[in-house]
């Protein structure tokens, strides 16, 4: 799961760079899915460390359920979108629908791979 995380971190960091390119760098908020990517590298990068591993992995659980949970608005507003509708900032609406399909399909994994820990210190 390091690895993955410090991909997430990765994506989210040029995800957010990208977002303030395209919105011609109105608003600094466009940078969020940034903020959010460094702290997921910085941990994907500590998870690298076996002694590490457990604490870096669950504290990007949590991050990416927080990241879901804060652009969550963006998946309606994107169905609302695609379904021809009008919603006042499509940019913001695309990204965060972006960073919570992405923080959303991360908690996923971080859920199956403690499972998977887990059941693997059982003994037999």
């Amino acid at each position: 799961m390091s690895k993955t995380t410090i991909c997430l971190g990765a994506i989210l960091i040029i995800l957010g760079i990208a977002a303030y390119i395209w919105t011609d760098g109105v608003s600094i908020t466009a940078l969020i899915p940034s903020f959010f990517g460094v702290p997921f590298l910085v941990l994907g990068l500590l998870g690298l460390k076996e002694s590490r591993r457990k604490h870096a992995m669950h504290a990007a659980a949590a991050l990416a359920l927080i990241g879901f949970l804060g652009t969550a608005s963006g998946l309606a507003q994107t169905v609302t979108m695609l379904g021809g509708g009008d919603v006042e900032r499509p940019a913001a609406a695309i990204v965060q629908f972006l960073m919570a399909a992405l923080c959303a399909i991360f908690v996923g994994l971080s859920i199956r791979s403690f499972v998977l820990a887990r059941r693997s210190q059982r003994p037999s």
